[in-house]
Parts: C-alpha cells; structure tokens; sequence
C-alpha cells in the first residue's frame, strides 16, 4: 500500500494599508476637509496599490478606513454622498479586484466603538461602518470583503458590554452586518468571548494570534482556539486571520531631568507589533494548524509589504512554495 500523500492547506498573505516598497504609494487623499479631499482621489492611490500588488504576486490588502475622507462625519454633510458619487469608480475598481484575485478588508480603528455608553460615540460608529460596508457593495465583492471590528469597552462589566454590542449591532443596516466580523483583544474580550459574541450575533470571527497570546484566560491552545474561530465562517466562504511577531528591540530614550538630559533603555510591551514576521515561528504555527480548510493571513507587521516580501522570501529558502498567490503548507 502507498503513503498518502500529505494534505495541505494554501493562505493569502496579505498587509494593510501603507506601501514601502519601491519608495512608498499613498493609500488614500490625506488632505483636511478644508482642501476638498474626496474618495475618486483615493481611488487613483487604490489602483496604484493594486498595480503594485499585481507586479508582487499580492493577493490580500487592507485598505484605509479613511478612503471616503469624512463621509461619516455627522457635521460635514457635504462629503456623505461620495459613494454615490463615484459608483462607476468603484464598480471599475471591484472590476479589476475580482480579476487579479485579491482580497479586500478595512479595519475601523479604536474610535469606531459600536458598544460605547456615549450615544455620540455609538451613532459615529453605526456611520462609519455603514460607510465601509457601502464601498465593499459599491465594487461588487464577495463575502470574504469584510470589515474587522474590536468588541469595545468593557464598561459594566463583560455581559453588559456584550449586550451593548448587540444592540449597536442590530442598528445597522442588513448589508452592513453581513460585512461586519469581530475580533479577539489583547487585553478584554479574548478568543472565547469573541467566538461565544459572535454565534449570538450570526457573525464571523477574525482570529488575532498574538492578541490570543497576549490575553487567553481560558488557556486555549492556538489549534483550538483557531478551530473555533474558522468554525464561525461558512464552509463555503475563506476566512481570515491575523498574525504577527512580538516587538523584541530595545528602545532607548532621553529623558529630561531639570537641566540634565539622560538616557534611558525601554523595553517594549509584549502586545507590540515587530517590523518583521518571525519566519521560523509563522512556519511552525501553519504546520501545526491542521486546520482542515484554507484561511488567509493578515500580517500585522510595522514594516508593511516589505515584512510580508521578506517573509515570502525566508519561507521559500524553507521549503514552503508560492502558488498563484497563495502560500502552500503541508499540514500532516
């Protein structure tokens, strides 16, 4: 009888929103509301990017939350309707998304607080991914576009906020929820808070590692703890995961003393995000995944594209290939 041959799963790697490579790509308009900014302007820098991918074999970005600049802005009406505006700019955009294979996501950042107490707070929230949700419809993609949210704050105590994140939750839209997934915290709502939150809402989970590592009172070992968050997504739809290396560097630092001026050694916060993805502990950890299906990766590493292209090149010297895009690994 012959060996079996060993299974495999393949990833997307992917980076979010800046370009270092090749002297740097904007990722948005970055100009104050007084200057006009506007999301066709976003759009060029966006087909740049994805000029810059294609020529990288890059099959997964996170784009800029800001990319339709204020459009969510309670006060600045004047920039709501930018998505209508450029509907034909998107829909050309999702065009060339689809047939180059990349995967699109957005990541709302830590003001977007769908559980807030603040009224102020929550309504911002709604808007914004309101907003994020539109520009994924607006280009036509599938349901592996996603917008990545952080449960919130944990005012009231866990089950309080919890309930207050379902019921900002059910303020949004139908087409807004189907794009919303949730994610694990390094410090308040760790895997099973997120996985539990996520079944009551009908929701998908995107697994963060290192925040797992960092905070994980439930003593979960990675392989289970990303088997519950996979188990959130369709088995017909690719999830997603986040990965990332912890800062290892010393920092060091002046430190004004009356007149004197002194230097000091930090040392960095294991939650901190390394410039580059360590290449044998990626390696191990798709190994032993045996996760049973496929899942991309969003590396969250300081050094962007170039954290990624090193990692690529690092892998292959190890054995591990590229195939249209995708990172093949021998799980068995």
């Amino acid at each position: 009888m012959s060996a079996r041959a060993p299974s495999t799963t393949s990833h997307r790697l992917g980076f979010a929103v800046k370009v270092l490579g090749e002297g740097g790509l904007p990722s948005h308009d970055t100009r104050r509301w007084q200057s006009g900014p506007h999301l066709r302007h976003s759009l060029e820098c966006l087909r740049a990017i994805l000029d810059y991918l294609q020529r990288h074999d890059v099959r997964m970005y996170r784009m800029a939350t800001a990319l339709a600049p204020y459009a969510s802005h309670p006060q600045l009406n004047q920039f709501h309707d930018q998505v209508a505006e450029c509907a034909r700019e998107l829909a050309d955009v999702g065009d060339a998304v689809r047939a180059r294979d990349v995967r699109l996501s957005t990541h709302p950042g830590q003001y977007t607080v769908l559980n807030s107490e603040d009224p102020g707070v929550r309504d911002a929230a709604v808007a914004e991914l309101e907003v994020q949700a539109s520009l994924l419809d607006a280009m036509g993609l599938g349901p592996e576009a996603v917008v990545v949210l952080h449960v919130g704050g944990m005012a009231g105590g866990k089950r309080a906020a919890c309930d207050r994140f379902l019921a900002g939750f059910e303020r949004l839209s139908q087409r807004a929820r189907a794009r919303l997934t949730i994610e694990n915290d390094d410090r308040s709502f760790g895997t099973a808070d997120v996985v539990a939150l996520a079944r009551r809402a009908g929701i998908r989970v995107v697994w963060d590692v290192l925040h797992h590592r960092c905070h994980d009172p439930e003593g979960i070992d990675d392989r289970a703890a990303l088997a519950a968050a996979l188990a959130t997504w369709p088995r017909d739809t690719v999830p997603k995961i986040h990965y990332s290396s912890p800062r290892l560097d010393v920092e060091e630092r002046k430190v004004r003393e009356g007149r004197r001026v002194r230097r000091r050694i930090v040392l960095p916060q294991l939650r901190a995000h390394a410039d580059l993805v360590d290449p044998i502990g990626f390696e191990h950890f798709l190994r032993d995944a045996r996760a049973g299906r496929d899942f991309d990766v969003m590396l969250e590493a300081k050094a962007k594209d170039l954290a990624l292209l090193r990692l690529r090149e690092q892998l292959e010297r190890r054995g591990l290939r590229g195939e249209a895009g995708r990172l093949v690994v021998p799980t068995a």
